[in-house]
């Protein structure tokens, strides 16, 4: 079992690294569902021994399907990821009728190469079959999808989570997210299969700074270990 943890800043990876992660998917702003981290937050936390760095590459909060220059920016921002020897990135496109955007998926998924590509949870955006979007996503040699099973949690979007990952076996990884605790990690593993799952574990301080809180971190990956 994988648990990956978002992390919206260096700090963030410091406490999820002492809270026992191995993995992160680092990014900033998460009021607004993430958008891509500073160039050097990601050269630190690569720095890290012991922790494995997937970098959100979302340049600005106006949907998934980008403009001609977010998406410029984008396959800019992939080719420097890969320049530092980041491990994988985590995108997501979709048409302007809420389909999966396959021409510009396959594209970033080759600018990639060799990084892995994670494409995000956009996949809870579209207007389309989960099952017809996962197989879109598998055409465009994805390497894994983060989703809440197109519900406003992972929890309640456990029938579709389950369907996904039964489809999907051996294909792609289902990285199961959104609204996942200590306390309903375990039946969401249980009860779809997923093979990794990925929290935020995140609190606030009484600065009103959000950030990763090692405790959480500790008591997720403890829930899904006994």
């Amino acid at each position: 079992m994988e648990v990956e943890i978002c992390a919206n800043s260096y700090t963030s990876a410091l406490n999820a690294l002492k809270g026992g992660a191995k993995r992160i998917e680092l990014c900033r702003q998460l009021d607004v569902g993430g958008l891509t981290p500073a160039w050097d937050d990601i050269r630190a936390c690569l720095q890290l021994p012991g922790l494995r760095t997937h970098v959100l590459i979302r340049p600005c909060d106006v949907g998934f399907h980008y403009s001609d220059e977010d998406y410029e920016r984008i396959c800019h921002d992939v080719e420097q990821c890969r320049s530092f020897g980041v491990p994988s990135v985590v995108v997501g496109f979709l048409t302007a009728d809420g389909t999966i955007d396959e021409p510009r998926t396959r594209h970033i998924v080759q600018l990639a190469a060799p990084m892995q590509v994670t494409f995000h949870r956009a996949f809870d955006e579209i207007r389309q079959d989960p099952l017809q979007a996962l197989e879109a996503v598998i055409r465009c040699g994805c390497h894994r999808i983060l989703t809440s099973g197109c519900a406003p949690n992972a929890e309640q979007g456990i029938p579709t989570l389950r369907a996904l990952q039964s489809a999907a076996a051996g294909r792609i990884i289902i990285l199961a997210g959104a609204g996942v605790t200590p306390a309903n990690a375990l039946r969401i593993v249980q009860q779809t299969g997923v093979t990794e799952i990925h929290g935020s574990c995140k609190h606030t301080l009484p600065n009103g700074t959000v950030e990763t809180d090692t405790e959480t971190v500790k008591q997720l990956i403890k829930s899904i270990s006994q």
